[in-house]
């Protein structure tokens, strides 16, 4: 078990670090065995290096950039109370990105609002925008940026397993078995929230289309 008057120091540096460090599998490897043997301070070459991949996950989940600077801290924090568990037969990126969507899913539980109360912040152009997306090859970046804040604020409007499960299958494109081993569910657990998220979506969109003629 590692040293819990170390987790302070963590504390700042998860989000304070800029450089991004690059490390092959036997360096990572080398670097793990030093921290577990006390050595904690080879930690900021871990964290270094896999802070921007950290960052893009948690921003798929949390809106303001101090939630997600949170969520990081969080991540990294568990990373190395757990560093003591990892097994080096699968990589540690993978290890370490099971944590990281499990913390981004523990947040959207706790942080659970009132997603589907009222469309007022979403409009009709909005909608039109996305349709007119759907037909263009090329978006210009404007486009493109409006079209990711609809989706996200649909996404916002899921219940957590839902919001994860469209983010993991529909955005990341990753497969049934991919998200299963990310989550830790089963694979038919993942088939039924995914025909359940994509149920509560249809559910939103029916919502918008009944809320703009009233």
């Amino acid at each position: 078990m590692l040293a819990a008057q170390h987790i302070l120091q963590l504390k700042g540096l998860c989000v304070g670090l800029i450089n991004e460090t690059k490390l092959d599998r036997s360096e990572e490897k080398t670097i793990i065995r030093r921290v577990l043997h006390g050595d904690t301070a080879a930690y900021e070459s871990l964290i270094a290096h896999y802070q921007p991949r950290v960052f893009a996950t948690a921003r798929k989940y949390a809106r303001r950039e101090s939630e997600v600077e949170d969520i990081v801290q969080e991540i990294f924090i568990k990373t190395f109370k757990k560093l003591d568990s990892y097994r080096e037969e699968a990589p540690f990126e993978h290890w370490l990105m099971k944590i990281s969507v499990r913390t981004c899913y523990d947040y959207l539980r706790k942080h659970q609002r009132n997603k589907v109360s009222s469309f007022s912040d979403i409009t009709q152009e909005d909608f039109d925008l996305l349709e007119v997306y759907g037909e263009e090859k090329h978006p210009t970046r404007e486009k493109q940026e409006a079209i990711n804040k609809l989706v996200h604020d649909l996404l916002e409007r899921l219940q957590p397993a839902a919001r994860m499960v469209i983010t993991l299958l529909d955005i990341e494109g990753k497969s049934v078995k991919e998200i299963a081993k990310i989550t830790g569910w089963s694979v038919s657990l993942v088939k039924v929230r995914a025909f359940r998220a994509r149920k509560e979506m249809r559910k939103i969109l029916e919502n918008f289309n009944q809320e703009k003629y009233l």
